[in-house]
Parts: C-alpha cells; structure tokens; sequence
C-alpha cells in the first residue's frame, strides 16, 4: 500500500532538512540506513536483510527535490507498497553503482553532501566530492516523535505485545528455547512486524546470561521471552516471563521480580523534560544498591531512548542528552533471572503512556503504573 497518508508529515520533514541546507554550505543529504529511510519516507522500508544496517534504497535531498535511489531489482515494489508521492525515483542498473553516483555528483554541483554513514563512500565512490555526518541537530528532531508517528508507534506496541502474550500463553515447559524464539518470531511477522530481536531463555540458562540467544536447550519450569520488533521503522522493546510453576512455592524469585520493578519505577518516575539520561542511570545505581545489588548496574545496560533504532542512545554515566517530550524511552533493569522492560512515550503533560501494554499479560501496580508480572501456567 503506499503511505501517502504521511505525505504531510514526510512534507515537514524534507522542509527541515533544507533549511538546513540553507543554513550551511552543503548541497545534498544522503540518508542510507534502515533507521534514517524510514524517519523520512513516513514509515516506508528499505530492509531485505533484517540485520543490515543499510538498505536497498536511499534518500537524497536537496534544496530542490527529493529523490528515492535504488536499483531496477526493487523499484517497482517500493512504487507500489513503500513510498508516499514525495519522492522522484532514481534506478540504476543493480550492476552498475556508478550512474547513482553520477546523478549524486550532478544534483549537488559536487559540492559538500550530509549522511548518516558518510563512511560507506569511501569504498565505493573515492572520486566523489566530501561527505560529512549529518548534524546533530537531526538527531534531536528525529527523536522528537510527531502525531502521525506516536500513531504508528502505538500500532507496533500493541501488535508486538499482544504477540508475546500469545506465544506465552501457547508455551510449554517442553519447548526448547529455539521453538519459544521461533514461536516469537511467527506471531511478530504474522503481525507484519519485523522480529529484530527475539531472545529466549528457560530456566538454567535465565539466571546466568542477560542476553540469552535462545539455544536447544528445554525451556523447563519457567522462561524469558524479550522482543525487539520493528513496524514502519519504530522499535517496539519489551520482555515478558512465563511459569509453569506457582511463584509461590519460589519466593525469592518472585521477590527478585517485585524489586526490578521497584528499581525500573524510580527511571520512570524521572522521565520529564530537560532530565539529562546520566541522572536516570545515576539513580538506577543508587536504586540497586538500596535492594541490596550494588554491583547489579554494572551486569547489564538499563536502556535509554528508543524510536527508530532499538536503543537510540544508551543510558551511562557520561550521556547528559537531555529527555523531551514526544520521546520514547525503554528502560530494563535486570537481576539474575528477573528484568523488565517496556516501551514508553514522555508526553508533554510529563505523563507516560506505555506504548507495549497488553491488558490480558497479568500485572501488578507498581507506584501508581501497572507493570507486567510473570505469567503463571
């Protein structure tokens, strides 16, 4: 379907990235990566390898036009089921790169040209005028989420969610982790979601690894589910656990799970405007300690910003970017064998809306926020 109901917000996008043409002495903006793609184009993709960083398309703007460049392989599928009317498209032969780069070098006067990975021209196209990284001006704007964003985004956390729920409610204790993760994967793509990322983990490897690639070991007596599932270019971040047993009959590890939440509810309960990322991880490391893990900061990252990448910016004792409104944050402090982890947007009230929330996962409140619990079969 092509997503020209975005052609606005794709409109104000082009606009800002030539006034910044305007503004400097550069003559084009190349944006190559999955993440940059889909900020521009409204939603649209230019993924065929999952784990690429790049694509089979790019953007380039200048002060003039807006173009798509690809090749004759993927051209008519992007016309048809990707791109909103904004763009001009460019097609090359796929074996000859050479007359993209002659357009490039044409619609910039071979001046000075902005891009997310200036690098990749340095083996392809030696001959061509200098590419510079893109301001970080860009990246503040893009972590600013606009209405029609927030709208997708909600979409994406309410499929992935209910996606986890699903396969949690359909697992046995007889499932290897391979099939827990496999299982993920098939309820994320049934959903038209991109499984980024599905670690899995069953009960003997839970308490030893915090990012447990899933194994053919036999889940057992309980398991961890975590999701990092893209639609439209948005990460949707969350984990999940699900018991064969009662909780009950183990107590500390349900008391390791009311503690991540109570140290994950003090990130959140700093989530406001103008709060540098490096005063959340700073109170998280305090927050440990007060549970009596102090060293617990130190076993794990806790998160940060998240949109068009899983983690945009990483939380750590050095970032002092700044949290604004229309920002999504996805926080996951972690215990041996116990972590939480959802995705939420900062609004401008200060409130927090949680974009992965499944009504029918179970949940606890939390300092006035309903948090997932395990789920118990």
């Amino acid at each position: 379907m092509i997503m020209n109901q975005y052609l606005e917000e794709v409109s104000l996008k082009l606009e800002m990235l030539r006034q910044t043409l305007r503004e400097t002495e550069a003559q084009g903006i190349r944006l190559r990566g999955t993440d940059w793609f889909a900020w521009v184009t409204g939603g649209a993709s230019n993924a065929v390898l999952l784990t690429a960083e790049t694509g089979i398309a790019e953007v380039l703007v200048t002060c003039e036009d807006a173009w798509v460049l690809t090749d004759e392989i993927e051209a008519q599928r992007l016309v048809e089921e990707e791109l909103p009317a904004n763009f001009k498209l460019f097609i090359n032969p796929w074996g000859n790169l050479a007359t993209r780069e002659s357009l490039v070098r044409d619609v910039t006067n071979a001046g000075m040209v902005f891009s997310d990975l200036p690098e990749i021209r340095e083996a392809v196209r030696p001959m061509l005028p200098e590419e510079t990284l893109l301001p970080r001006s860009f990246y503040i704007h893009r972590s600013y989420l606009l209405s029609s964003e927030l709208e997708r985004y909600r979409q994406v956390g309410k499929k992935a969610s209910e996606a986890m729920t699903e396969v949690l409610l359909a697992a046995e204790p007889t499932w290897t982790e391979y099939q827990l993760a496999g299982a993920g994967a098939e309820a994320l793509w049934k959903r038209g979601l991109h499984p980024a990322l599905t670690l899995a983990a069953g009960e003997r490897r839970l308490p030893l690894y915090r990012h447990p690639t899933p194994t053919n070991e036999v889940i057992g007596s309980e398991a961890m589910l975590v999701f990092c599932a893209r639609g439209f270019g948005l990460y949707a971040n969350l984990t999940r656990f699900v018991s064969f047993v009662p909780l009950g009959a183990r107590d500390q590890q349900a008391q390791l799970h009311r503690q991540v939440a109570e140290i994950e509810a003090e990130a959140l309960d700093l989530c406001h405007n103008n709060i540098p990322l490096n005063t959340i991880y700073y109170t998280l490391a305090k927050a440990y300690e007060q549970q009596g893990f102090p060293h617990a900061i130190r076993e794990h990252h806790q998160g940060g910003t998240t949109g068009y990448l899983a983690r945009e910016i990483i939380a750590t004792p050095t970032t002092t970017d700044l949290l604004t409104y229309n920002m999504a944050v996805a926080w996951n402090p972690s215990l041996p064998g116990a972590k939480i982890e959802d995705t939420f947007v900062l609004h401008e009230d200060g409130g927090l809306e949680n974009l992965t929330f499944d009504p029918d996962f179970p949940s606890v409140v939390i300092k006035g926020r309903l948090r997932p619990i395990p789920l118990i079969r």
